[in-house]
């Protein structure tokens, strides 16, 4: 029998607790995955907080990256030893938007049950107790068994804390510039919270060749790293919303052709929204909690043919665009690694929770021996 240490979640609001978990061995169509990264994400502070409701006990994670530890009867696509990222969307494959090629858009995903496609779950107490895997891959533990369209192939060379944060933050951030957005060459661009999402925005843009990148956020040292990945402006808000818009028009000739929100609170969608010019698109991409509520002048939004874009995942389509993305890395042009600002055990988990919830610091990634 396989074990392995994990971080459950058992009552929501409380602190998890590392716990040594039974693994199932793989069954068929599934893989086990030993992890060696997994990214502290604002996703699994919203569960840890309870601003998203999900079940428990269940392991905690959902941006993780390591190499095929064993795979089930009939799984020919992965070989042992081969370096993976995990994506936290499994399609169904079979509902309208799975067959009109938008996976991201599958609204009857296993990932959201936490469990593998059959409904079973992969992990278990010694005394049996069955515990779920967040979005059905948990990489907060040291070995995870993820269906096998979870587990995307990646080249070599790629460091797994990178590979951990292609799984999430990077696609997401990414992919709603070039793939939600699609913003042309030689557009004005600003992004709003520079977290790994809104960083991995900041470099989406400039894949784009976006000719101004105007990079916002409260905290002056975000500002140097987002110019390390491509923005060529930076902006300090204040809680003085006006002042900070009549500030962002000044860089971009009266208002950002595409305001990306990357950090999911009322106030800063609003402000996407507000300091659009006539024709520009705001593009939420950073995640609320399930009862906040934004609100908009409605003749101004149709008056000035404006646009908000809702983008989830940055519609990835993670067999096609993780390994994109790691190449793009590879090539030194998705300095993914910059956003890594620290490397944790699993045994600081909290005290990441506790610098995320305060707005400190960049990614940080539990690497695993």
């Amino acid at each position: 029998m396989t074990t392995t240490r994990a971080a459950v979640l058992r009552e929501v609001g409380r602190p998890t607790s590392l716990e040594t978990l039974a693994v199932a061995e793989p069954r068929a169509g599934e893989v086990r995955v030993r992890m060696l990264a997994s990214g502290v994400c604002h996703s699994d502070l919203h569960v840890r907080d309870g601003e998203w409701p999900r079940p428990t006990p269940i392991v905690m994670g959902h941006e993780g990256a390591g190499v095929v530890e064993a795979v089930g009867p009939g799984v020919t696509t992965l070989a042992i030893g081969q370096p993976v990222a995990l994506s936290w969307l499994v399609p169904c494959g079979t509902c309208r938007s799975c067959r009109a090629g938008r996976p991201w858009a599958c609204p009857d995903s296993p990932s959201f049950r936490h469990r593998m496609p059959d409904g079973a779950t992969v992990m278990a107490t010694d005394d049996g107790e069955p515990v779920l895997s967040y979005c059905g891959i948990g990489t907060m533990a040291g070995a995870a068994v993820v269906p096998v369209e979870a587990a995307i192939a990646l080249p070599g060379g790629v460091d797994p804390a990178v590979a951990a944060l292609i799984g999430c933050c990077v696609s997401t951030g990414v992919g709603a510039v070039l793939k939600t957005a699609e913003v042309p060459a030689g557009a004005t661009v600003a992004i709003i919270g520079l977290g790994g999402v809104g960083l991995s925005c900041v470099m989406g843009a400039a894949l784009a060749g976006a000719a101004r990148i105007v990079a916002i956020d409260r905290v002056g040292s975000k500002l140097d790293v987002a110019r390390l990945v491509g923005a060529t402006d930076g902006l300090v808000a204040t809680d003085d919303r006006a002042a900070t818009i009549e500030a962002l028009r000044d860089l971009t000739d009266g208002g950002p052709d595409f305001a990306f929100e990357a950090i999911g609170r009322v106030a800063t969608v609003e402000l996407a929204i507000e300091c659009l010019p006539l024709g520009g698109t705001a593009v939420l991409v950073g995640m609320t909690p399930f009862e906040a509520r934004a609100s908009f002048a409605v003749y101004p939004l149709v008056d000035g043919s404006r646009r908000i874009l809702g983008s989830n995942y940055g519609f990835a389509d993670p067999a096609t665009d993780f390994p994109r993305y790691a190449a793009l890395h590879l090539a030194g042009r998705l300095p993914v690694d910059r956003l890594i600002d620290r490397r944790i055990a699993l045994d600081d988990l909290e005290t990441a929770f506790d610098r995320l919830r305060a707005g400190d610091g960049l990614r940080q990634v539990v690497v695993f021996d």
